[in-house]
C-alpha cells in the first residue's frame, strides 16, 4: 500500500469526517475539506493530467504557497505516477528556470502570486508546455479550479509500486547550493508510519503545521495522520495570538513549532501581550520541534507557561524523508537535561523503525561519548540524488545515510548534535563547535537569536564570531556580551567578534550559515549595540 491507496483507504472509513481544514489568519476564513472530497479531488487532478499527457516519471514543478489545493495537486500528481517537483515560494524567476532544466519537467501548477515569475519559464524554450494557475483566471494559462470541474473523480486506475518515485526534491540548501534528490512511495509510507508512531497519533487527534509544505518536515510530519485518519489543520500566517486563537477554536492537539516561532510566543506571554488564560487549550496535548536544535533555555521558559503541554523533537534531514529518524520523546527530556558531561544539543533516540549510530573517518562505530558523524539506516533512506551517482555513492553506504552531522551519544542511545561538519570552526588548532556556544548564548536575557560562525584570521585561521539579534525591547552591548562568555565559556570557545544583526533563517526555521559567512567573510568589526 502507497500513500495514495492510504488516502483511498481513510475516503472509505472516513468519508463524511474532516481530513483537513485551512486557516488564514489575515481574514480570517476558514475552509475544510472531509477524506472523501480529499480523494475525489486527487482523483479529478489526476486524470485531468493524464488527459494532458503527463504520465510515469514525467515531472510536475509545484509552486504554490501552503493551501488545501497544494496537497491536493501534490497527490494528483502523485497518481499518475509522475514526480512532484516542489519549489520553494521564496524562488526567483531565475531559480525556476534552473529547477525546470535541472528537472526537465514538462508541466508547473502554480499559484496565482507567482505568476510573474513564472512568465520567464513560459518564454524559456524549453521542456515546461503546460502551465495551470490556481487562482486567478486570466485566459493566459488553464485555471485549476476548471480542470478539476471537467476531470472524472473515479480513481485512475494506474498501479503505482514502492519504489517509484514520488517527488524530485531540492535540499533546502542551508550548508550550500541546493541538490536534487528522489524520493520513492516507499519512502513515503516510511514517513507516515514513522511520524505515526513517534507522535502517539490517534484518531482523534488534530495536528496543526504552519511551516512550509515544499519541504519535507512540515508535510511529512503530517503525513503520519494517514495511518489513523486524523485531522490535520494549517494555519497561514504565524503571530503568537492565531496560533493560540486556531489551537483554541479548532481544539488542536500536537502543534509542529519551529524555534523562532516559540521564541516569539514566549516573548509575547512574557510582554503579558498574549495570556494562556484567554484561550481553551485543554485539547493541546504535544508541541513538536524539528529543523534546528532546541535550546534547553526555550524548554525551561515553555514549561513555566504551558506546563501540560508536553515537549518533543524530531530530528532528519530530506534525504532521509524529513523528520523522524530520530526522535526524543517527553519522557526523555528531563534525563537528557540533566547530562552535564555530554556537550551539544539533545535531538533524540532512533525514531520508530529506524537505526541511528556515531562512526568516524573511515565508518566505524564509535563507543558512547565520543565525538563523531550520525549515519542512520531505514526504509526512508532516499533513492539518491538526481542524476549523481558519485555523489549519491559518498553519501549512502552499505545501507547507511551519512548524515554529515557531528554527534555525540550517550549510554543510553540518546543522540546529541554537536554541529555539522561543514561548519566545524578550526581556530588555533582546536575544533569549535558552533552549537556548543550558541546554546550557551540562547541563555542571555537579552538574545532573541544568536548564530555562531568562523571567520578568517591570519594568526589563528579561523576565530569564533556571534551574529546577535537582541530581543526588541532590549539594548545589548558588546561589553556585556563579553562578561557573559566569560562566565560561562571556556577562552577558547569565546567569541572573539560579536556582530549585532538579524539572523537569517530559511522558511523552515534553519539558520542560514553559508550566507553569514558570505557577507563577514572579511574583516569584521562590532556594530555596537542595538535595541
Amino acid at each position: 500500500m502507497d500513500i495514495c491507496e492510504i488516502l483511498a483507504r481513510n475516503a472509505r472509513m472516513y468519508p463524511d469526517e474532516t481530513a483537513l481544514v485551512q486557516c488564514d489568519s489575515g481574514d480570517r476564513t476558514r475552509r475544510a475539506i472531509t477524506w472523501r472530497e480529499f480523494d475525489q479531488m486527487a482523483n479529478r487532478v489526476a486524470n485531468a493530467l493524464l488527459e494532458k499527457g503527463v504520465g510515469r516519471n514525467d515531472k510536475v514543478l509545484h509552486l504554490m504557497f501552503n493551501s488545501l489545493e497544494w496537497l491536493v495537486a501534490y497527490f494528483g500528481i502523485a497518481r499518475t505516477g509522475a514526480w512532484n517537483v516542489p519549489l520553494s515560494f521564496r524562488s526567483t524567476s531565475k531559480d525556476i528556470l534552473e529547477y525546470a532544466r535541472i528537472s526537465e519537467a514538462k508541466m508547473i501548477v502554480f499559484g496565482e502570486g507567482f505568476t510573474d515569475r513564472v512568465k520567464a519559464l513560459k518564454e524559456y524554450p524549453g521542456s515546461v508546455k503546460d502551465f495551470i494557475v490556481v487562482g486567478e483566471k486570466t485566459g493566459e494559462y488553464r485555471n485549476f479550479e476548471d480542470l478539476l470541474e471537467s476531470a472524472s473523480p473515479e480513481p485512475p486506475g494506474l498501479a503505482i509500486t514502492p519504489d517509484d518515485i514520488c517527488g524530485l526534491y531540492f535540499t533546502s540548501g542551508t550548508t550550500g547550493e541546493p541538490k536534487p534528490l528522489l524520493l520513492s512511495h516507499k519512502n513515503m509510507l516510511c514517513s507516515a508510519i514513522t511520524n505515526c508512531v513517534n507522535d502517539n497519533k490517534r484518531h482523534a487527534d488534530n495536528f496543526m503545521f504552519l511551516a512550509p509544505l515544499y519541504h519535507t518536515g512540515s508535510k511529512m510530519r503530517w503525513f503520519g495522520n494517514f495511518i489513523v485518519g486524523s485531522r490535520g489543520t494549517m494555519l497561514l500566517g504565524v503571530t503568537p495570538m492565531d496560533v493560540f486563537r486556531v489551537m483554541s477554536e479548532e481544539k488542536g492537539t500536537i502543534l509542529m513549532m519551529l524555534v523562532p516561532w516559540a521564541l516569539d510566543i514566549l516573548q509575547a506571554l512574557e510582554r503579558n501581550e498574549l495570556r494562556v488564560e484567554d484561550y481553551d487549550l485543554c485539547n493541546w496535548r504535544l508541541v513538536t520541534f524539528g529543523a534546528q536544535p532546541v535550546p534547553p533555555s526555550l524548554v525551561r521558559r515553555w514549561k513555566k507557561w504551558l506546563p501540560g503541554v508536553e515537549i518533543a523533537i524530531g530530528y532528519g534531514l530530506s534525504e532521509a524523508t524529513g523528520v523522524g529518524c530520530l526522535y526524543l520523546r517527553p519522557e526523555d527530556w528531563e534525563k537528557a537535561a540533566a547530562a552535564g558531561d555530554i556537550k551539544g544539543a539533545v535531538i533524540g533516540r532512533s525514531g520508530f523503525n529506524w537505526e541511528a549510530q556515531v562512526v568516524d573517518e573511515k565508518g566505524e562505530r564509535l563507543p558512547p561519548g565520543q565525538v563523531g558523524e550520525l549515519v542512520v539506516r531505514g526504509d526512508g533512506i532516499m533513492t539518491g540524488y538526481y542524476k549523481a551517482p558519485e555523489k549519491t555513492a559518498e553519501c549512502i553506504r552499505d545501507g547507511w545515510l551519512y548524515t554529515g552531522d557531528l554527534v555525540v551519544a550517550d549510554a543510553d542511545g540518546v543522540f546529541f548534535l554537536v554541529d555539522r561538519k561543514k561548519d566545524m570552526i578550526i581556530s588555533g588548532g582546536e575544533n569549535i563547535y558552533p552549537v556548543e556556544i550558541e546554546k550557551v548564548l540562547f541563555n542571555h536575557p537579552g538574545i532573541k537569536d544568536v548564530a555562531v560562525i568562523g571567520v578568517p584570521d591570519e594568526r589563528m585561521g579561523e576565530v569564533v564570531a556571534a551574529v546577535v539579534e537582541a530581543k526588541p525591547d532590549r539594548v545589548v552591548s558588546e561589553e556585556e556580551l563579553r562578561l557573559f562568555a566569560e562566565e560561562n565559556l571556556p577562552r577558547y570557545k569565546r567569541p572573539k567578534r560579536y556582530i549585532f544583526d538579524s539572523v537569517p533563517r530559511s522558511p523552515t526555521g534553519k539558520v542560514l550559515k553559508p550566507k553569514l559567512r558570505e557577507k563577514y567573510a572579511g574583516s569584521v568589526s562590532p556594530l555596537g549595540s542595538i535595541r
